[in-house]
């Protein structure tokens, strides 16, 4: 089992910054990828940023390419998602999720293990 910790989330105020950290714990060896998703009320979960770590490869979503970036810190088995130039329509709660096997990729269900999720209120 791999476990997964959210932090970072809060309130900031249109056009700021936010930097999310993603921990996982127990079976990290078996991980291979890392994705960051989101998910407003009454929506879908979103896909935002993904990434390998064994070679650093990233992907990201159409509506965060630009302004996030995620990054990670293998010696502390923690993956960061950089947020700037934050919109209203960025709030949501952000979820970090580890897969077994494979690249990063924008599906949920390829996902083995999930946070519980950190929230972000971007609000004047």
């Amino acid at each position: 089992q791999v476990q997964v910790v959210e932090s970072g989330g809060g309130l900031v105020q249109p056009g700021g910054s936010l930097r999310l950290s993603c921990v996982t714990s127990g079976r990290t060896f078996s991980v291979r990828a890392m994705g960051w998703f989101r998910q407003a009320p009454g929506k879908e979960r979103e896909f935002v940023a993904g990434i390998r770590p064994s070679d650093g490869s990233t992907v990201y979503g159409d509506s965060v390419r630009g302004r996030f970036t995620i990054s990670g810190d293998n010696a502390k088995n923690t993956v960061y998602l950089q947020m700037n130039r934050l919109k209203p329509e960025d709030t949501a709660i952000y979820y970090c999720a580890a897969r077994n096997i494979g690249l990063a990729t924008m599906r949920t269900y390829e996902y083995d293990y999930w946070g519980q999720g950190t929230q972000v209120t971007v609000s004047s």
